[in-house]
This record gives structure tokens, C-alpha cells and sequence, in this order.
């Protein structure tokens, strides 16, 4: 989701609500404690320079049971960061301490706002070497022409 559409959808909503992809709400007194923009420069294993560009919410809950952010001011926090860092319309990476720190996409389900799982990948599978998935067949499959055949008996071997 990109910045520019959370910010459609939050005056619409009484509250704001965050939910794992396993069903588990991310604890009601949460803060958003960072608003920011993340700019990764890198190199693929391709050897291809890359750069990819998000903005950054991060989710925290502490020991303050009554705290309960509102949509119009987490718009506020979107609105001054726009603002004061010149952030971007661009995908929204949501950081939530789970074991460890973990990142997620964002997605809205018409209620929620939904932490979905982010997973790594190969951005350079053709030129570093990783094999391309084989054709499986069973062995009951593959059948012999007998023209190239060399039977018991049959004086070719």
C-alpha cells in the first residue's frame, strides 16, 4: 500500500487498527514511534546496482494500556513527516517487534490494516547461478525406442 492511499482511508475509520496475517491484532495502546523514508542502495548478487525507496512506519506498544492512537492523528504524524523529511508516495514498510524486529507490507481488509508477511528473493536468479527448476518425470514414463535398443540376445552389445 502506498502512502497516499493510507492516508485516503484513515479519515474514514474510528480507529486504527492493526492485525498480523495470522489473525492477531498488534495490542490497542501501540504507538507509531517512526515515521520515516528508507532509501537502500545495493548491489544484487548479479552484480546490478539497485535502489529501492519506502516509507517507514514503526509499530510499539509499551506498558501505557490507555494509549490508543486515533486515525486524525496518525494523519497529523504522515502529514509533518511529508512535511519536514519530504517523504514520497511511496510503499509503506511497516517494522513490528515480533522475536525480532520484523517487516511487512501493509494492506487495508475494509476494517483493518494487515501486516503481511515480506519474504526475500533472487533478484538476480539468471546471473547467479541458481538453477532453474527441472522437469520432474517418473521413471515409468520414460520408454525406450526400440529401434536404439540394445536387447539380450539381440547381437548389439
Amino acid at each position: 500500500m502506498k502512502l497516499s492511499k493510507i492516508k485516503e482511508i484513515l479519515p474514514s475509520l474510528e480507529n486504527v487498527e492493526f492485525q498480523l496475517e495470522n489473525g492477531t491484532f498488534v495490542p490497542e495502546h501501540f504507538h507509531v514511534t517512526e515515521v520515516g523514508q528508507i532509501i537502500k542502495n545495493f548491489i544484487d548478487c548479479g552484480g546490478v546496482i539497485r535502489s529501492e525507496k519506502v516509507v517507514n512506519f514503526q509499530l510499539w506498544d509499551a506498558d501505557d494500556l490507555e494509549h490508543r492512537l486515533k486515525p486524525g492523528k496518525l494523519l497529523n504524524i504522515i502529514k509533518l513527516s511529508e512535511e519536514k523529511l519530504g517523504i514520497e508516495d511511496s510503499e509503506i514498510e511497516v517494522e513490528y517487534q515480533a522475536e525480532t524486529i520484523g517487516k511487512y507490507d501493509l494492506e487495508f481488509n475494509g476494517k483493518h490494516f494487515v501486516l503481511v508477511n515480506k519474504t526475500t528473493a533472487c533478484l538476480a536468479q539468471d546471473a547467479c547461478g541458481v538453477p532453474s527448476e527441472k522437469q520432474k518425470k517418473n521413471l515409468s514414463e520414460l520408454s525406450s525406442n526400440s529401434g536404439n535398443s540394445c536387447e539380450p540376445g539381440s547381437g548389439c552389445c
